[in-house]
């Protein structure tokens, strides 16, 4: 059958029910703009609430490539089946015709952002002169990461992009995980072995060594190895492998973790992109991880979060029971939102 460019009666009642639900919110103020669209501040009116409106901008090339990105896509999956206290909430899923509108619970910075208001001269700070947070927010702010990573984890869930931009912070110390354009599902039964899956995955300075030598089957350690990072960070101020390519990451981790091999990571040398020219790194002291400062259980968790050797890496669970942990909380959290309800356009939401 021929298209006609008429609306069918369920396209047009679609059309409807989403025009109803974008009447519903109010577009305030630009916060933010990204690869795929533009984000605003916003009010829901039923309540008068602050809302994040992400406005996706739908591509528009080659007929194979139109419509919505696939990690659009994939986030909006995937946050659909997602409810916890330390991931951030889609709240409405709005596509009317060539527009696509994501509604989440707004937060009030990112990680980033508030690590920089803790310096001196905010992010303009010389490095020499950038400071950590006290002892009790980084466990705070680690514990809850850790509660919202592993309960990702436990529904099969790797994140794949953990670093301080995406992962958002409230007025009152609430944190919630963000961003999933590059999450995906992966398989934990050893009977199914998982497909391969693309090590170009994490922002580089909080990428895996796994990742970075060529591994496609990986799980979520690759995960906790970017938690371990940030986790160096918040507690110096300072991003603790800040590698310029991925040769210079690799190298910055191999001359604190040392230069692996065979004998303490088994069959490191058969991943893609290892080379046994690489220059031999002996392995130092712990506290290179961090700080003199940090407390000896501090170290002894943050090394177990960063093995080279993903099989030596601690769980987020276990993280979660290491004695460094012990009586960490984060502030009182609210009553869950409502269950996402979705009106759509698109079919492909419907799924």
């Amino acid at each position: 059958m021929e298209a006609t460019g008429v609306k069918t009666g369920d396209e047009t009642a679609r059309a409807a029910a989403a025009n109803a639900l974008l009447s519903r919110y109010e577009r305030t103020e630009v916060i933010g703009e990204g690869a795929y669209g533009v984000v605003y501040k916003g009010i829901r009116h039923r309540d008068q609430s602050t809302v994040a409106i992400k406005k996706i901008r739908l591509y528009e090339g080659d007929v194979e490539e139109r419509g919505v990105p696939k990690a659009v896509i994939r986030e909006v999956g995937l946050l659909r089946e997602l409810n916890h206290n330390n991931v951030v909430k889609l709240l409405d899923v709005i596509h009317i015709e060539k527009r696509l509108m994501l509604v989440f619970e707004f937060v009030q910075e990112d990680l980033k952002t508030y690590l920089d208001r803790q310096q001196v001269n905010g992010a303009k700070t010389l490095i020499s002169q950038r400071v950590g947070i006290g002892l009790s927010k980084v466990k705070s702010i680690l514990h809850q990461i850790l509660l919202g990573v592993a309960y990702c984890h436990l529904n099969r869930v790797l994140h794949r992009d953990l670093k301080p931009h995406n992962i958002l912070v409230t007025d009152d110390g609430r944190v919630k995980l963000a961003d999933f354009g590059l999450a995906r599902l992966y398989s934990a039964s050893a009977v199914t072995p998982p497909r391969p899956y693309t090590h170009e995955v994490v922002t580089l300075w909080y990428r895996s060594p796994e990742l970075l030598l060529g591994a496609e089957a990986y799980g979520p350690e690759v995960d906790v190895w970017s938690v371990g990072c940030m986790f160096s960070e918040i507690f110096t101020g300072l991003p603790l492998f800040p590698g310029q390519s991925e040769i210079d990451q690799m190298f910055k981790i191999f001359r604190v973790l040392g230069t692996p091999s065979d004998d303490v990571w088994e069959d490191v040398t058969r991943l893609a992109h290892y080379q046994h020219v690489f220059p031999r790194f002996p392995k130092l002291a712990r506290d290179r991880l961090a700080s003199e400062s940090m407390p000896p259980a501090g170290l002894e968790l943050l090394e177990l979060m960063l093995a080279c050797d993903p099989r030596g890496r601690a769980s987020c669970q276990a993280a979660l029971g290491h004695e460094f942990l012990e009586g960490a909380k984060g502030p009182a959290q609210p009553q869950a939102q409502p269950i996402l309800r979705t009106v759509s356009t698109s079919p492909a939401f419907e799924s």
